[in-house]
């Protein structure tokens, strides 16, 4: 008994302490390498250089949302954007941060404003896929945070409460990426 629990230790330990490489055959017969190594990364630690990127790899990768990616970092909300999904996000761009009364970012990003940012990061995503074409005049959308954002068409084009445009949409492999000109405060 004593010597089978510590090979099972012995076994743990060296599973854990090392990299690993998956090998994943997609349905349409494309094989992808993915690699990890045990950081306590999570989801978000998967290096794939093949697969579509997730929503914060989207995002990581465009310089013009380093401060959503900074808000999504210090909230804590890495590992869950990184997760299956599947997920929208309306996604603000650095000129949009910019626009708020100076100081709220910063503010925001403190340790003891986490819940604050949260919530408005929480504000952006909506659980679930809506592409623009799926978007109509009116429609509501119960977000994250337990709150409601409208979709209001202007000039045949959906915005988010008929302030925030939508700039471009990106699909990512846990859901979309909708990049938009404002922050979506909670009202």
């Amino acid at each position: 008994m004593k010597k089978s629990v510590f090979i099972l230790a012995l076994a743990s330990l060296a599973l854990f302490s090392c990299k690993k490489n998956e090998t994943v055959t997609t349905t349409e017969g494309a094989s992808t390498t993915a690699t990890t190594e045990n950081s306590g990364g999570g989801q978000e630690a998967v290096v794939d250089e093949e697969s579509a990127p997730t929503i914060v790899k989207l995002a990581a990768g465009n310089k013009d949302l380093s401060t959503l990616v900074t808000a999504v970092q210090a909230a804590g909300l890495t590992t869950s954007l990184s997760n299956a999904g599947p997920f929208t996000v309306f996604a603000p761009v650095n000129a949009a941060f910019d626009k708020l009364p100076k100081g709220t970012v910063e503010d925001l990003l403190k340790p003891e404003n986490n819940g604050k940012l949260t919530d408005i990061l929480g504000h952006h995503t909506y659980v679930g896929v809506i592409k623009t074409e799926q978007m109509t005049d009116g429609q509501n959308l119960g977000m994250v945070d337990g709150k409601s954002i409208t979709i209001k068409m202007v000039n045949g084009k959906p915005t988010v409460n008929g302030t925030v445009n939508i700039v471009a949409s990106v699909p990512a492999s846990n859901g979309m990426v909708h990049v938009v000109d404002g922050v979506i405060l909670p009202q």
